[in-house]
């Protein structure tokens, strides 16, 4: 009888054994098969895009933004307008690929941005004419940055890399105020972009033999982004599981190859 109870013990020890087993072997299966998406594409040139199909995907719903989230963005939207207009002007006065290459993505960049609005229920979410800006600011440096651009090519390329410092300080700024995720997630790619335009137009004039000194940012943080690698994008889960989330990083640097901000 002892024999019997023993046997039947040991049975039903190892069968919660075995169903413990499947149950975590189905978890990490469940894990495994969660569909993650980048939502940056990087050329061998550093030329680097945002995937709109692939930013929708991963947006998650927030409590509505504040007013200064809206106006952050409303203002990258004529910034990212600036620089695609600047670029279209610079190729069709000098026709180096890099300009139109660098023109596309900033249009993607712009649109990233509207994609935002529109998805918070903002009626701005139109662009005006190639040039023209409703705001006198935005007018004047585009007016100052064609002008300089179209003095040679070399003016040109320290043109590009300027759009980019400034760029790179307006974000980093704007990322340090903010708290929708949203509006971090698109800004923090939108960021690598700048850096990794910067870095090809740094390139473009070292080859020229030009040494750059940086405008809008220090020259610290200008060193340690033309010293590293070109960035790629995180993988974030899609948030047709209803949860969103980074997995794994790059392995770069911190804040320049890794989750996008040293913070």
């Amino acid at each position: 009888m002892k024999t019997i109870v023993k046997c039947r013990t040991v049975s039903v020890a190892i069968f919660l054994l075995l169903v413990g087993l499947g149950a975590c072997e189905n978890e990490q299966m469940n894990t495994e098969n969660d569909d993650y998406v980048s939502i940056l594409k990087v050329a061998g040139d550093g030329t680097t895009s945002v995937i709109e199909s692939n930013l929708l995907s991963v947006l998650t719903e927030t409590p509505a933004i504040s007013g200064e989230e809206m106006s952050a963005l409303l203002e990258m939207k004529e910034e990212e307008k600036l620089a695609r207009d600047v670029y279209t002007f610079l190729y069709a006065k000098w026709g180096n690929q890099i300009f139109y290459n660098i023109s596309l993505a900033e249009e993607r960049h712009m649109n990233a941005v509207i994609l935002l609005l529109k998805f918070y229920d903002s009626p701005d979410t139109l662009v005006g004419e190639a040039g023209v800006f409703t705001k006198q600011e935005f007018q004047t440096l585009y007016n100052d940055l064609t002008t300089a651009g179209s003095v040679s090519v070399e003016k040109a390329y320290e043109t590009g890399a300027m759009i980019e410092e400034m760029d790179i300080k307006d974000l980093s700024e704007t990322l340090d105020v903010v708290t929708n995720s949203n509006i971090i997630l698109v800004f923090e790619n939108l960021l690598k972009g700048s850096r990794n335009h910067l870095r090809a137009f740094i390139r473009q004039l070292t080859n020229l033999g030009i040494i750059y000194t940086p405008v809008y940012i220090s020259e610290e943080e200008f060193q340690e982004i033309i010293t590293s690698p070109m960035e790629t994008g995180n993988q974030y889960r899609m948030n047709r599981y209803g949860r969103q989330g980074r997995h794994g990083n790059n392995g770069g640097q911190n804040g320049l190859n890794g989750n996008g901000r040293g913070h």
